[in-house]
């Protein structure tokens, strides 16, 4: 048994290997690829938060604003003084016509401070109003009309300051690095950890069956006596090898690059997880791979082809990454042990886990373990697949 399991698994390997263009594709490529796309996207962000300056155009700008948006240390705020009507007026006209440049106008009235000062609730008369003259589509005027609003709505309230909120120099963030770290790994890794091992399964396992069965070499394979068990056995064990390889590789991709997309946080690091986490996550890994390739290998042994493998496999596929976005809402979240006998839910939910630092042995070896017994038994059931030659010679 053990040499015959041996044959098939080098068989796999050697298909797999030495094809160049599937490793290239399969293996190498997502990784990359993911590791280019997140950390440009990273770079783009900060990008854009480092050149960014607000450009506001204003007409008697009151002492009190400006001496509000130098102390609002989160504020890049550039004012440009107006001078007269005329002046107004191109500014207004170089807003409609969306020149770059140009993000918001605001007028205030002459001795705006001093009119403040003045006003009273209680009187008849208008407030002092102030115009803000913005182009809703243009998103730099909206971000603009949005930040000027928020700073004389701070100005408005200052008016009639009671109490301060946080106004020391403590930290009043009381979560530490490790908490952070872990909520974001907790909520983004899990969903992106299960698209990859069943990206990578979904991307060698039909060939191996359905594409066989297209070219008619899995016949050859039937009519050895070579038991059926033991090519079952062979190839869900070499696959699932396979599978994990191309899921290392994009998860790598993400990990090194999700610091890079955060916008180059020194909070978000993997160095908050010892071991005993990897350990534990491999362990899930490991069984969800099985799981995986045992449903890929019987759909694609009742398929005639790879595309209608293919075809069949993907509602799955979108079924496991709904499950993985339970990782993001809390209410999906479960910890009663029964709820972990659900295969792939339940490596979502020990990825959760793992990754926010609260983890439950009990949930994980439950996990582990039925995964492993849906894994024997969908060879078993692939094995009966095998012996029945009105599905593996269907036309």
């Amino acid at each position: 048994m053990k040499n015959n399991m041996i044959t098939v698994m080098k068989k796999e390997f050697t298909r797999f290997f030495t094809d160049r263009r599937m490793v290239l594709t399969t293996l190498l490529m997502p990784g990359i690829m993911i590791y280019l796309m997140y950390s440009l996207m990273g770079e783009g962000f900060k990008l854009g938060e480092e050149d960014g300056q607000t450009q506001i155009y204003v007409e008697e700008l009151p002492d009190s604003i400006r001496t509000l948006a130098e102390e609002t240390d989160m504020l890049d705020l550039s004012f440009l003084e107006l001078e007269g009507k005329q002046e107004r007026e191109e500014a207004l006209e170089a807003l409609a016509d969306g020149e770059e440049e140009y993000h918001l106008v605001a007028v205030f009235p002459e001795n705006f401070d001093a009119l403040v000062a003045e006003y009273s609730n209680g009187t008849k008369e208008p407030a002092p109003g102030v115009e803000l003259y913005y182009n809703s589509s243009n998103t730099e005027s909206q971000a603009a009309y949005q930040i000027m609003t928020g700073l004389l709505d701070s100005y408005e309230s200052a008016l009639a300051n009671k109490f301060d909120i946080n106004a020391g120099d403590k930290e009043y963030d009381l979560a530490s690095e490790e908490d952070l770290a872990a909520q974001i790994f907790s909520m983004m890794v899990p969903m992106l950890l299960i698209t990859f091992l069943f990206s990578g399964c979904m991307a060698v396992a039909p060939e191996s069956i359905a594409g066989e069965k297209e070219r008619g070499t899995i016949a050859t394979l039937l009519v050895t006596p070579l038991k059926r068990s033991h090519l079952a056995l062979g190839k869900i064990i070499s696959l699932s090898a396979i599978s994990i390889l191309c899921a290392l590789s994009s998860f790598l991709g993400t990990m090194l690059s999700l610091p890079k997309l955060m916008g180059g946080s020194e909070n978000i690091n993997a160095s908050v997880y010892t071991v005993k986490e990897y350990g534990l996550l491999l362990l899930v890994i490991l069984s969800t791979v099985l799981v995986i390739v045992t449903i890929i290998s019987i759909v694609s042994a009742f398929a005639k082809n790879v595309k209608e493998a293919t075809g069949w496999i993907t509602p799955i596929m979108i079924i496991s990454v709904l499950l993985g976005v339970t990782s993001m809402v809390e209410s999906l979240c479960k910890t009663e042990p029964f709820w972990f006998l659900i295969p792939l839910y339940n490596s979502v939910q020990c990825m959760t886990g793992i990754f926010s630092l609260e983890m439950n042995l009990v949930n994980i070896i439950v996990t582990v373990v039925s995964n492993v017994c849906y894994a024997g038994i969908g060879a078993f059931v692939l094995t009966k697949m095998f012996d029945s030659e009105k599905i593996m010679f269907a036309k």
